[in-house]
């Protein structure tokens, strides 16, 4: 099952967040205030990841989501892609500090939530925001367009909500209390720097978190954070500043234009449009030859890296592109 386009635009007026946003400032300040007053209310982070059936579903989540919002993982123990999409989504969960609360529910158990959100095929996920239910993707998915969904999810709930999440103690243990100190663990050699590298992403500076992945990989080619992080980063400083309706326009009217194509293709994967990325440059593949094939195949690999090589999308493009080279 193919993920439908995790792009959440249209969710939210867009022109209502300047006037959403003494909400979100009176929420940020009462959220900075929890802390100083020793994070009053707050949770560990295992309890960002909490299990929800039908009984608890308006109390952990209905309820909840006038707080945090709350994104819904609807799995089986049977599904495999669920396998491979919920421990992403709880690890990102706890990344995420707060910001979202991850439910999941299994479907096997709670048939009747599945009826009410009219899923048809899992993995699904939703959320809920402030009462309101909102599809966010079915099927598998790469973590990159996760992070994008979810980053559009934190923002949408902030600006149009003033939800700005939970506050997490990570001393807290699940059901109150504190945990016991631990041994601190030495630091890996490239912690700083890339620490340093998502510091920049979250500013805004893509050259700065460009060169941090990079100086990890003079010294260690192979490290996996590093290549997927210079790889999204490399991505997100093509297509900044693009007019996306420039760039498919000039890509419609000239189908044997190599650079308007990757550059279409950028946009279509920001845009969580992994197919529709994959197959512009394969039919460009197989139409062009020489220096122009080859650039257009080295992009495609590069779009590969951004989505993961494990993506079942990512595994049927690699075999499309075989075909159109041989």
């Amino acid at each position: 099952m193919q993920p439908r386009n995790m792009s959440m635009s249209g969710v939210v007026d867009l022109a209502a967040v300047k006037a959403a946003q003494e909400a979100k400032t009176k929420a940020e300040q009462a959220r900075a205030e929890a802390v100083r007053q020793g994070g009053g209310g707050a949770v560990s982070p295992a309890d960002l990841v909490i299990d929800v059936d039908e009984a608890g579903f308006e109390s952990d989540i209905l309820q909840r989501s006038a707080e945090v919002p709350v994104v819904i993982d609807f799995w089986a123990e049977w599904c495999e892609p669920c396998k491979q999409l919920s421990p992403v989504l709880e690890r990102l969960a706890v990344e995420y500090n707060g910001r979202f609360l991850l439910a999941k529910i299994d479907v096997d158990a709670n048939q009747m939530l599945m009826q009410q959100f009219g899923i048809q095929g899992i993995p699904a996920v939703f959320a809920v925001v402030a009462g309101q239910a909102l599809p966010l993707f079915q099927g598998a998915a790469g973590e990159a367009q996760i992070r994008q969904t979810l980053d559009q999810l934190v923002q949408v709930a902030e600006e149009r909500f003033g939800l700005t999440g939970l506050t997490v103690d990570p001393d807290a243990v699940p059901g109150g209390g504190t945990a016991a100190p631990e041994t601190e663990e030495p630091v890996g050699p490239y912690d700083a720097l890339l620490e340093a590298a998502v510091q920049a992403l979250d500013a805004g500076d893509l050259g700065g978190a460009i060169q941090a992945y990079k100086n990890v990989l003079t010294d260690d080619p192979g490290n996996p954070e590093a290549q997927l992080g210079l790889a999204q980063a490399e991505l997100l400083h093509r297509v900044q500043g693009l007019d996306p309706q420039q760039v498919r326009a000039n890509a419609a009217g000239n189908p044997k234009d190599v650079e308007a194509q990757i550059t279409a293709a950028d946009l279509d994967l920001v845009g969580g449009h992994v197919e529709d990325a994959f197959g512009r440059l394969i039919e460009t593949v197989g139409r062009t030859a020489g220096d122009d094939r080859d650039a257009v195949r080295v992009r495609l690999l590069e779009l590969f890296e951004v989505v993961g090589a494990d993506d079942p999308r990512v595994v049927a493009a690699r075999r499309a592109l075989a075909r159109a080279l041989f």
